[in-house]
């Protein structure tokens, strides 16, 4: 769930904090206000789409943040395993977009990749409107619905491990039938690659540490007449002539002089420290010019070792200017593959019987979850045109299109998933076909499918936070009023949060936060605030008819609120 929310810079928000609460929240606002902008900002922080236009202007970077309780059991796992600590089961996501273009993300206090952060925020919210992250425009989450809405994820799961153990036995049938010759002359190579490597016996960083050494020896001379002027300059030509003789007798001089005036006592410390710190700042150049030694010997052998290390990289990895690991990791990974080769002489009928034998239960298996899938969807698609019905879209046909994958192998039939590619179809308009939902909804469509899926897989889905926008696109009435009771009645079992303008979906939620674009100066600047009591009857009037301050808006609104459970 999301708790708090803290944007700095971000386009026309200066600086927000907003502590958000479980239930049903509603963002409302003037058209122009900056809703989408807030709702952007937390795009941006989940790993949405980032640029320096996202920078308020005059800024040189802006920054969001949130704090996130932990819901889901794979969130918690997801952490765990990168070894990200959580506190008392919440976690503070940062991101930042600098003026160079720069981004940098933080999951705790650990950074985070673009790719890893996107991964752990899909455990955390779902959001659906006109930003990027509209999972129903993904076919290949369609799947993931559907399964979820048969109770056959695990199932799913499971048969994905049977498969993976048909792949890769396929995989040592069919390097057991490659040539011979062949086979041979990859182990030859491998090996001779594993045993260039180990001879080396490389150590991580040690290229770096070598090249900084290298530089210091071919460096010598300047570095070593460096150290002689520095020398020179803190000791001169007797021990009264250099720098530290001079600070020696000012320090002297103003110690006299602090026992005549106290005044100069502050002034006669810090001579004196500084005096301290010079001459051990002196003392450590001596050491170091002393320890300066040229050694022709270990320059040779360091300008040997680099250029072994640069010839591995070369021939073992992308590229002079990787790292060492990347050699590393090659020799690793050629000794498994060394390995599976020279591990092949196993009874090769008998890989080819355990194959057969899981070709069949892997297409059973199949067969089944693709069974369990056609019977969900029938009544599935049933329950989304009944909800979908309500909010403003009588005549929608929904429908869920399962088509077995072609070919004749189980290879080709099966995939990791099963023998199903499955997408979600829509009608909404009478009399036309059924065609790609991803293809021929609108914004405000795709929300109302969405609410209407999550309104029937609330049970099953692990996502706690879902954020709805455009959800009230071309509604009014009656139709509003149903889908701020569906979005009510979600909200008992996810924390939701919905951009509207309609006063009839506004009245059914528990908090309700307001948007305001105002000038700063000569800057437009939006500022967010949770209204309450008479605040938020204000609101609901200005909803209502444009005008926030007559009695009869306002008896309106405080009439609606009552009635729908709003206060």
């Amino acid at each position: 769930m999301l708790e708090q929310l803290e944007v700095k810079n971000f386009a026309l928000i200066e600086s927000v904090h907003i502590d958000f609460k479980s239930g049903f929240t509603v963002l409302s606002g003037e058209t122009g206000a900056g809703k989408s902008i807030l709702i952007g900002s937390l795009v941006f922080l989940l790993g949405g789409k980032s640029g320096m236009e996202l920078i308020r202007s005059g800024c040189h970077e802006a920054v969001v943040s949130g704090i996130f309780s932990l819901d889901s059991i794979e969130s918690k796992q997801w952490l765990s395993e990168r070894g990200i600590e959580n506190e008392d089961d919440t976690v503070i996501l940062r991101r930042i977009i600098r003026d160079t273009g720069k981004t940098s993300s933080w999951i705790g206090s650990v950074p985070v990749t673009k790719s890893d952060l996107i991964d752990f925020a899909s455990f955390l919210v779902d959001i659906h409107g006109q930003h990027e992250q509209q999972s129903l425009m993904k076919i290949s989450e369609h799947r993931k619905y559907l399964d979820i809405y048969a109770g056959i994820t695990d199932d799913v799961k499971a048969f994905s491990e049977i498969y993976n153990q048909l792949v890769s036995k396929r995989r040592i049938l069919e390097n057991l039938n490659s040539n011979e010759a062949e086979r041979k002359n990859k182990i030859e190579m491998l090996t001779f690659a594993i045993n260039e490597i180990d001879a080396a016996k490389l150590k991580l960083n040690e290229d770096s540490e070598l090249e900084a050494e290298e530089n210091r020896l071919v460096s010598f001379e300047k570095l070593y007449s460096d150290c002689e002027e520095i020398r020179g300059l803190f000791y001169g030509s007797d021990d009264s002539s250099g720098l530290i003789g001079a600070l020696k007798r000012l320090n002297s001089i103003i110690s006299h002089a602090s026992e005549l005036d106290a005044n100069l006592s502050e002034l006669s410390s810090r001579i004196q420290a500084s005096f301290y710190e010079l001459s051990d700042v002196s003392d450590e150049f001596t050491k170091y010019e002393d320890s300066l030694i040229f050694d022709p010997e270990r320059l040779s052998y360091v300008q040997d070792r680099l250029e072994t290390i640069y010839k591995l990289k070369k021939k073992y990895s992308s590229g002079i200017q990787s790292g060492i690991s990347d050699v590393l990791s090659y020799a690793e990974t050629a000794r498994r593959e060394l390995e599976e080769l020279s591990g092949m002489m196993e009874d090769k009928s008998d890989l080819e019987k355990q194959i057969k034998l899981l070709e069949t239960h892997v297409y059973a298996c199949a067969k089944q979850l693709s069974v369990k899938r056609k019977s969900a969807s029938v009544i599935m698609s049933e329950k989304i045109e009944e909800i979908l019905s309500k909010l403003g879209m009588k005549n929608a046909k929904f429908g869920v299109s399962i088509a077995e994958k072609t070919g004749n192998e189980v290879s080709q039939k099966c995939s990791q998933f099963g023998m199903d590619d499955v997408e979600f179809l829509i009608s909404t308009n009478p009399g036309t076909h059924l065609l790609p939902l991803a293809r021929i909804a609108s914004g405000g469509e795709l929300s109302r499918v969405m609410l209407a899926l999550k309104t029937i897989l609330c049970d099953a889905d692990t996502v706690a936070t879902l954020i709805f926008d455009e959800v009230d696109t071309g509604v009014g009435g009656e139709i509003a009023v149903s889908i701020g009771e569906h979005l009510k009645k979600l909200s008992k079992k996810k924390q939701v949060l919905c951009i509207t303008h309609l006063a009839s979906i506004a009245v059914y939620a528990d908090n309700q936060i307001k948007i305001q674009k105002g000038v700063d100066g000569n800057t437009a600047a939006t500022n967010v605030f949770p209204v309450e009591n008479q605040e938020r009857i204000k609101e609901i009037a200005r909803m209502l008819s444009g005008d926030s301050t007559s009695s009869e808006s306002l008896e309106h609104a405080t009439a609606m609120l009552h009635k729908f459970g709003g206060m």
